[in-house]
């Protein structure tokens, strides 16, 4: 994979300016934390990332998920591999999955304790299972660059630094958003701070503390 770059985007709602102009570049094998309050620019920043690379096999976790309610947890970490198979095989599957995919897709299930919900409809899951079943999707995809907006908020510390392993361990190269500082430091070895739509800090992560990245939730 080469270095994915934005260059000079901005992002407009209504006649109001939300994010930049911005420029960045994602280095290959980097994981990068994006850090900042609500309402500061990252999701949005995210959506033009997956506008702008999501032809180089971006997977995205975004933060509504994305599932569909009324498939099954299976059905749904199915969707991330549509394009391995057949329309044909595709289709089939929707009424009677094929043993293989059951098998490809249930280790997936178990690293992330959502096994037991394998067949039980995404609607009918709590918060935390559908995030890790939004998770299991990304991995199954297995695309080239992750990006996930909030992929572990609804989790608590074990689960969310599991799911975390599991995402950084599958991809190499990553942008995940990120309330919980503590994480981004521990998983991401670059942290991107947004402020008022703007870059506010760029740096690796272990020139970092919790300590340096605060104020960018107090002001």
């Amino acid at each position: 994979m080469t270095s994915l770059t934005l260059n000079e985007v901005v992002a407009d709602y209504g006649k109001g300016r939300v994010l930049g102009p911005l420029s960045l570049t994602l280095s290959p094998g980097e994981h990068v934390a994006l850090v900042g309050k609500s309402g500061a620019g990252k999701s949005t920043l995210l959506d033009l990332m997956y506008t702008h690379w999501r032809h180089q096999n971006a997977a995205l976790i975004p933060q509504q998920l994305g599932l569909v309610d009324t498939l099954s947890t299976f059905h749904n970490v199915y969707m991330g591999g549509l394009s391995r198979h057949s329309t044909c095989h595709n289709l089939i599957t929707l009424a009677r999955p094929f043993r293989r995919d059951v098998a490809d897709i249930s280790p997936l299930l178990e690293r992330l304790e959502i096994a037991d919900t394998c067949w039980n409809r995404a609607g009918e899951l709590s918060g935390g299972q559908r995030q890790r079943v939004a998770a299991a999707r990304v991995l199954y995809q297995a695309g080239s660059v992750l990006l996930a907006d909030e992929p572990v908020s609804s989790l608590d510390g074990p689960q969310a630094a599991s799911v975390m392993a599991a995402l950084t361990d599958t991809y190499a190269t990553a942008v995940l958003a990120m309330h919980d500082v503590e994480l981004a430091l521990r998983f991401c070895d670059r942290v991107i701070g947004i402020h008022q739509g703007t870059i506010a800090l760029d740096q690796p992560s272990r020139r970092l503390t919790t300590r340096d990245v605060l104020p960018l939730y107090e002001s």
